[in-house]
């Protein structure tokens, strides 16, 4: 079986977000299990000398863009085992930056026939050609109008996945036959809410449709969570299905992170947890106390990672609990000027930490006993079971990927601490529970060798894929 994963942004050569971590792990797992996955992506200005020395040009072509042709070139890289097609083509891709540009558009209409062009130009004829996220939905759209009859790409099948249904490149009907090449007829394809709507398309052409996780393809039938395509995902629930993302074991492995003070593993926590505990206290400024628990987050400062809930909560939980607080990210100002606030008014107990600093993040995870993550929404999430990697107990609202990978230990079986509805007071009372849990250091060193021993490798999630992209093909 052959697969070619199209995309945006894929790790190691460019990646903003988790789209770029997924990219670049699920396609060398699959690798590992004998299936012959590759990955296709546009070559960035922003993509580092070092990995471009590494490439190689094996062909170039005239791509239609609408009524006219554009050149794009190919090149070949290598990496963990994996064969990388990088399109290039400086006109849309030598600039700042991935998203955001006036002509995105166009950039990834480009990209998106580029991708369905090129095929049969390098002689390679995927089984299965998985597009990801609205930057490439038009390619189950371009090969269900103008490829899939002709013969070299018969029985090629094509899956969508959504990894965010809240970006769903929606544009004015006067780029259809300009911009993207749609032609009138074909209208309706596309036309959804009185606009043009890219992943609408997608799903109406697209073979099948995968979320990242079971949970968040339930979700996105309801429309609290769907952005509006609830309707058309209803009536397309026969082609959805959800499959739970993983994360890289070993960049994210305490083992071995050289990111983190002392290295640790299920058998040496306690020892090892305490020392990063007290390394991450001094470098914070926090009083070197092993004894209080210290709750950590990582996160993108936005109204849905569940910042709401933070708000009505911290400053009395702070106050009236013997415990530290860390968290690390950006975003929003009025949530960046909230901790900045809390960090005056608690001092030694609370900490704000500004900015996208990688080898921080690791320290958190390993320092920290609780990690709290109260989304709103999530349609997987990675910094949960980062968290249980490093034997950080997690809090979270059960929802998406949160609610199929963290499990309530209120039975004695779970693996962190979790509430259902999106309210401030059901948060608090999962948080007390956890200070409760922490304060029996035998039960809870129990909690935290079970929570580092789940396994959330990109295995298991490729070989979900694998059965799904067999039952497709009707393979046994």
């Amino acid at each position: 079986m052959k697969v070619l994963f199209a995309a945006s942004e894929a790790l190691p050569f460019a990646a903003s977000g988790g789209l770029g971590d997924v990219i670049g792990s699920l396609p060398q797992a699959m690798r590992q299990r004998l299936v012959g996955a590759r990955v296709v992506i546009p070559l960035y200005e922003s993509i580092p000398q070092e990995l471009r020395n590494n490439m190689r040009f094996i062909a170039s072509l005239s791509v239609p863009v609408a009524w006219r042709r554009q050149y794009c070139g190919v090149f070949e890289a290598r990496a963990n085992g994996v064969i990388y097609y990088l399109l290039d083509n400086q006109y849309y891709f030598k600039r700042q930056g991935f998203y955001g540009h006036y002509d995105d558009a166009e950039r990834f209409a480009f990209f998106s026939r580029a991708v369905l062009e090129m095929l049969p130009v390098i002689d390679f004829k995927p089984d299965i050609i998985n597009a990801n996220d609205w930057q490439t939905a038009l390619i189950p759209i371009y090969h269900d109008l103008f490829y899939s009859k002709s013969e070299w790409y018969s029985g090629i099948k094509t899956v969508f996945t959504i990894h965010n249904i809240q970006y769903q490149g929606k544009y004015g009907f006067e780029l259809l036959e300009d911009v993207l090449g749609i032609p009138k007829a074909a209208r309706s394809v596309v036309e959804y809410d009185g606009c043009v709507n890219l992943m609408k398309g997608a799903i109406e052409t697209a073979n099948m449709i995968t979320t990242v996780s079971p949970t968040y393809a339930t979700e996105i039938l309801d429309p609290w969570f769907a952005h509006g395509l609830s309707p058309i995902l209803q009536t397309r629930n026969w082609k959805l299905k959800g499959i739970l993302n993983g994360i890289d074991t070993v960049l994210y492995d305490p083992a071995t992170d050289k990111d983190i003070y002392i290295n640790y593993d299920s058998q040496s926590f306690i020892e090892g947890k305490r020392e990063n505990k007290l390394k991450l206290q001094e470098r914070l400024c926090l009083p070197q106390n092993p004894d209080v628990p210290l709750i950590g987050m990582v996160t993108r400062m936005v109204s849905h990672k569940g910042l709401d809930l933070i708000k009505f909560v911290l400053d009395g939980f702070l106050s009236n609990h013997d415990v530290q607080f860390v968290i690390l990210g950006s975003g929003d100002w009025e949530y960046e000027n909230f901790f900045k606030d809390m960090q005056n008014k608690h001092p030694g107990k609370c900490i704000a930490c500004f900015g996208f600093v990688p080898e921080l993040s690791h320290k958190i995870y390993a320092g920290s006993d609780i990690f709290l993550m109260p989304s709103k929404s999530e349609p997987c999430g990675l910094s949960q079971m980062i968290a249980l990697r490093y034997g950080s107990i997690p809090i979270v609202r059960e929802t998406g990927g949160l609610k199929d990978s963290i499990f309530d230990s209120g039975n004695g079986e779970g693996n962190g601490f979790t509430f259902n509805s999106y309210n401030a007071g059901d948060m608090e009372y999962a948080m007390t529970r956890a200070l409760e849990g922490y304060a029996n250091r035998d039960g809870w060193n129990i909690l935290v060798e079970r929570a580092m021993n789940c396994d959330n490798s990109w295995g298991k999630s490729a070989n979900e894929y694998i059965k799904t992209y067999k039952a497709l093909l009707k393979e046994d």
